[in-house]
């Protein structure tokens, strides 16, 4: 069992940044690929970004590339979701979320995550 708890939400203007940060349990965290996915009112619950388990590599989803930076700090059990140049339409509660047993994951795809934290949120006002 992984537990995963986003932090780092909260209420900004257009235009400035946040920070998410997403600390995972147990000792096998380098091994998990991690992602963020978010959740507007009334919407499906849609893929941001990920990183790898393996090299390291992200993937981002074309609304937030060039603004939005995922990482990760394998020391410290934590994946970050930095956002900068934030828009109205990045309001959204937040989650993070992990695929274990080192495989292949497709990114997009919620079915293919085996734990989920509980979101924080992010609110962008213009």
């Amino acid at each position: 069992q992984v537990q995963l708890v986003e932090s780092g939400g909260g209420l900004v203007q257009a235009g400035d940044s946040l920070r998410l940060s997403c600390a995972a349990s147990g000792p096998m965290f380098s091994t998990y690929t991690m992602a963020w996915f978010r959740q507007a009112p009334g919407k499906e619950r849609e893929f941001v970004a990920v990183i790898s388990w393996s090299s390291g590599s992200t993937y981002y989803a074309d609304s937030v590339k060039g603004r939005f930076t995922i990482s990760r700090d394998n020391a410290k059990n934590t994946v970050y979701l930095q956002m900068n140049s934030l828009k109205p339409e990045d309001t959204a509660v937040y989650y993070c979320a992990c695929a274990t047993g080192r495989r292949p994951v497709v990114p997009a795809q919620t079915r293919g995550y085996d734990y989920w934290g509980q979101g924080t949120q992010v609110t962008v006002s213009s």
